[in-house]
């Protein structure tokens, strides 16, 4: 009996034992993995931490692969905008001659005739050069020899010297004078030396879109109703059509060249209505931002340097502005009065004033400048 009880308190004691030795492995297997834990968390926020860091920065690092494609898939359908833009004016331009100027030679008087061929070829004209100009003039590229140079900063993308007003372009690669943005439509960066040509584009393909849209406002009112009447008569004609025999079905009402310039019209006026909302939208935004003197990576940085300096109770200057009519004589580059028609009313290849590596003080400017910061 007593021998039982020895051997059962002896196999009391070692399982005792064995779950005491278990319960130490586990404390130190969760003991080693909190140090683990704690030395890759502590790692991680040595390579990553950075004081400037919030969630702008956290939101652009998580959208990278979607600017990636969005800049590569922008890069190779820029050709297909170019195609798209010079198709789409090309049919409204055919449509104008083929089916519209026949009508306004036979019924409008000579003195609207002339200035309907005066006004839109003119319009045609300055649409075609500035597009053109845009599309194969190089917004300007700063030079990678550093000793070209002196006092700028160094893009940290292509490692070269970065001219004030100058950014990168992540679709064309490369830094960009006085960058505005890159225009998919131009299939090229909008910057120092084709910012006016694409303003221009745009100026009178908008100017051009609601032409066309007053003039054939009545033409595309008449040719509705009419294609709504070829409609009801096209049904009409099937519901009859339905009884009686393939020989006894009555003939079409409308020709097919008479469906094709009605539809042509309404295609036109629609086409036009729209590019001249949304263009028209875009020109003026841009007309602002010359007005103030800013591109619009500018327009940004200026407005959050303005809010920086208020809680100092400072305020900001922008130091390229000159003021409303001198921004955009320089822009334009009218440095006498007949600049206005030589290099803004006509066609004018002629170059913007500075190299776009310096930003000195036009000759066209009256005043000086105001200094960037004011107290």
């Amino acid at each position: 009996m007593r021998s039982r009880q020895r051997m059962f308190a002896a196999v009391m004691r070692l399982l005792l034992k064995c779950l005491r030795l278990g319960r130490r492995q586990r404390f130190k297997l969760v003991r080693q993995t909190e140090q683990l834990w704690h030395y890759g968390h502590l790692c991680l926020r040595s390579l990553l931490y950075n004081s400037f860091t919030n969630s702008d920065v956290v939101l652009d690092s998580l959208f990278e692969p979607v600017y990636w494609l969005v800049d590569h898939v922008t890069r190779w359908f820029g050709v297909v905008f170019v195609a798209l833009v010079i198709g789409l004016t090309s049919s409204i331009v055919a449509i104008v001659y083929i089916c519209l100027l026949p009508l306004i030679l036979q019924t409008y008087t000579p003195a609207w005739i002339c200035w309907h061929l005066a006004y839109g070829h003119w319009n045609l004209i300055m649409i075609v050069f500035h597009y053109y100009m845009a599309i194969t003039t190089s917004p300007g590229h700063p030079p990678q020899a550093k000793d070209d140079l002196t006092g700028v900063s160094i893009c940290r993308k292509c490692i070269a010297p970065k001219p004030a007003r100058t950014h990168h372009c992540s679709i064309c690669n490369r830094c960009v004078l006085k960058m505005d943005h890159h225009c998919p439509w131009l299939n090229n960066c909008v910057g120092h030396f084709n910012h006016r040509y694409f303003f221009s584009f745009c100026l009178f393909m908008t100017m051009g879109c609601i032409y066309c849209s007053i003039s054939g406002w009545e033409m595309f009112r008449d040719a509705y109703a009419a294609i709504e009447r070829m409609k009801l008569l096209e049904k009409e004609r099937l519901q009859v059509a339905a009884n009686q025999t393939y020989y006894q079905t009555p003939a079409p009402s409308f020709s097919f060249r008479q469906r094709a310039f009605h539809k042509s019209v309404v295609y036109l006026w629609v086409l036009c209505s729209s590019v001249a909302l949304a263009l028209g939208a875009l020109t003026l935004w841009h007309a602002a931002l010359i007005t103030r003197g800013e591109t619009s990576i500018e327009r940004h940085i200026n407005k959050k340097e303005k809010q920086r300096l208020q809680k100092k109770g400072k305020v900001f200057r922008n130091p390229y502005s000159y003021g409303g009519w001198d921004n955009w004589k320089v822009f334009l580059g009218v440095d006498v009065p007949r600049h206005w028609l030589t290099r803004v009313l006509l066609p004018s290849p002629h170059l913007p004033h500075g190299t776009g590596l310096s930003w000195d003080l036009p000759p066209c400017v009256t005043k000086q400048r105001t200094p960037l910061l004011a107290i």
